[in-house]
């Protein structure tokens, strides 16, 4: 009698394993390790010290004369690098909704322009739409899982990207995510303004090392999380054109340039049916 038990247990457990292999979702490299295949580039107009424009005119769409992104490799990796030499992005061509975006990233050593001093800053930008330097003449339209020292995982609306989260005002004009805070809309041109903290202190591993960034979509709603960490859940991802909100659910994928080297790499996605219960639990 044990012994019928023990075999059908291990068919059991066989089956079982067996069926959720076939229905792990496969991962999409959007990084090949060989070139930018995949991806466009875009910078802004030229800024000086102070971060004022140089020139209104921007280098322009796949016009890189300096090399800000390039393939290298980094830790006997390849790697995408960003040099940080104008305010910019490398962007996806095909547009996202529904995934699972997961990245490596890590701090070099050289900085410019305004950001010669102070914390380093690049950014990860989701659900991108619209014309080619719309914030700041750099970036499309978008919402910002920051990346800078020390901020990591804070969001950022891009030139009308809005989004709603539960936060706890602290000082004057200070919103940090909580999930016990009250549903706040974050947005450009409103009283609380489009950027909101991150919960808990940085869980941004020290200058030089390697860090992992997931970003989950899901129909209107997002998870930043860093190095295993929730950090901010948003809800209602949606745009602002002139006063009017509509969804912002999908796009393309920006990495940016701001005025500091940064390496990426293991960039891939794989498409979701939902948001892991793990992480929204809260």
């Amino acid at each position: 009698m044990f012994r019928k038990y023990l075999i059908a247990l291990l068919l059991c457990t066989f089956i079982f394993g067996f069926t959720s292999k076939l229905k792990e979702p496969k991962w999409t490299q959007l990084f090949n390790g060989k070139s930018l295949k995949g991806w466009d580039s875009y910078l802004g107009p030229d800024l000086d010290d102070k971060g004022k424009f140089i020139t209104p005119t921007p280098v322009g769409l796949n016009n890189d004369p300096r090399q800000v992104f390039t393939i290298v490799k980094e830790d006997n990796e390849p790697a995408i690098r960003i040099s940080g030499d104008g305010w910019g992005a490398i962007i996806t061509k095909t547009e996202f909704e529904n995934y699972h975006l997961r990245l490596q990233f890590k701090w070099g050593k050289l900085q410019w322009g305004q950001r010669k001093k102070g914390n380093k800053d690049s950014g990860l930008l989701y659900h991108s739409v619209g014309p080619y330097g719309a914030d700041y003449g750099a970036w499309m339209r978008a919402q910002e899982f920051q990346v800078e020292e020390g901020t990591c995982g804070d969001f950022w609306g891009c030139a009308g990207g809005t989004a709603d989260i539960p936060a706890i005002k602290k000082g004057d004009n200070n919103f940090v995510y909580s999930p016990q805070g009250v549903l706040t809309t974050f947005s450009d041109g409103n009283k609380q303004g489009r950027h909101c903290t991150k919960q808990g202190i940085s869980y941004e591993k020290p200058s030089g090392e390697w860090n992992t960034l997931d970003l989950y979509c899901h129909g209107d709603t997002s998870v930043h999380v860093v190095n295993g960490k929730v950090a901010m859940l948003l809800y209602h991802n949606s745009q602002n054109e002139k006063g009017v909100l509509t969804p912002l659910a999908k796009g393309k994928i920006q990495l940016q340039s701001e005025g500091a080297e940064v390496f990426y790499r293991r960039v891939e996605m794989q498409t979701i049916d939902r948001l892991p219960v793990d992480l929204v639990k809260e």
